[in-house]
C-alpha cells in the first residue's frame, strides 16, 4: 500500500512540475497599424490566447478576428465583413518555435532576445514567418513580445477598396503569461 501511495505522489508531483514548464494567457494583446493617406488605421485585440512551452520553445497564438477593436465602428464593420471575412475565417493562428530557446534563462529575471519561426494563418492562408522578439521574465511571469510586418496580398486580403492604406501592416504582440495550472 505504501508503494502505491508513493507512485501516486510521484505522478502528481511530476504532473505539477511539468505544468510549470508551460505558460499561458487568454488576455494577450495584439495590435496592428497602417499609415494611410486619408487616415491611419489602428486596431487592438485583448483576447489573444498564447501558450509557451519553455522546455521546447514551442509557442502558439490564437486570435479571434472579431476581437479587434477600432476607434470607428464603421472601420470595424468593414474590417470584419469586407476584408478579413471574420464569419468565414474567425481566427488567426501562429504555431512556431523560439529557435534560440537555449539562450533564454527562464529561471532569471531579465529581457532576452528571441528568434521566432513558424506558420501564420490569416484569412485561410498560411505563410512562413520569421521575426525577432523578446522574452521578459519578471518573478513568476513571462511576457513575450514582437513586432513584424504582414503583407496583405500574402494572405489574399483584397485591398482594392483600401487604396489609401499600405499593403503592409505593422503587427505588435504583447502577451504576459502565467504558469499553466492543471
Amino acid at each position: 500500500m505504501t508503494g502505491i501511495k508513493f507512485l501516486i505522489a510521484v505522478t502528481l508531483l511530476s504532473t505539477t512540475l511539468h505544468a510549470q514548464d508551460k505558460f499561458f494567457t487568454k488576455s494577450g494583446k495584439i495590435s496592428f497599424y497602417s499609415k494611410a493617406i486619408i487616415e491611419n488605421i489602428e486596431a487592438h485585440n485583448r483576447s489573444v490566447t498564447c501558450v509557451l512551452d519553455k522546455n521546447t520553445g514551442n509557442i502558439q497564438f490564437s486570435v479571434p478576428i472579431k476581437g479587434f477593436e477600432f476607434e470607428k465602428a464603421l472601420m470595424q464593420e468593414h474590417f470584419n465583413e469586407n476584408y478579413l471575412e471574420s464569419d468565414k475565417y474567425p481566427r488567426a493562428e501562429f504555431k512556431g518555435q523560439i529557435t534560440n530557446n537555449g539562450e533564454i534563462d527562464y529561471t532569471r529575471d531579465g529581457t532576452y532576445v528571441s528568434k521566432v519561426k513558424g506558420k501564420l494563418t490569416i484569412h485561410g492562408q498560411t505563410n512562413d514567418v520569421e521575426t525577432d522578439g523578446k522574452v521578459i521574465r519578471e518573478g513568476n511571469k513571462i511576457t513575450v513580445s514582437a513586432e513584424f510586418n504582414v503583407r496583405l496580398p500574402d494572405y489574399k486580403i483584397k485591398n482594392e477598396k483600401l487604396q489609401n492604406i499600405s499593403n503592409t501592416i505593422k503587427v505588435m504582440v504583447n502577451c504576459p503569461l502565467d504558469p499553466l495550472k492543471t
